[in-house]
């Protein structure tokens, strides 16, 4: 699904225009970004949690030429899918009773 098809599938769900829901979309996503460029965690139950993975500089080789090569630092995003996202995808319909 792209991000064209979400905002269209939310406007006919929710019953609004499409402008209004291009806007909800691109806020919600913008939402997430914010927090994971200010280095925080976004955490939706029942879907996953968005956060920022760090990796230090280190040495590689150039698979081409062999060659000892230096990669930088960086920043990715991850994604951890919540119990309740993996259930549905394993065909689990069961509810659990949620004691906590």
């Amino acid at each position: 699904m792209t991000k064209n098809e979400l905002i269209q599938q939310f406007a006919e769900k929710a019953a609004i225009p499409k402008v209004q829901s291009e806007i909800i979309v691109n806020q919600f996503f913008g939402s997430i970004f914010d927090a994971l460029v200010k280095g925080e965690s976004v955490e939706i139950r029942g879907l996953g949690t968005f956060h920022i993975k760090g990796y230090r500089a280190r040495k590689g080789r150039n698979p081409k030429s062999g060659k000892v090569v230096e990669v930088p630092s960086k920043k990715l995003p991850c994604f951890r899918a919540g119990k309740e996202m993996k259930k549905l995808l394993n065909g689990d319909t069961t509810k659990e009773d949620d004691d906590t």
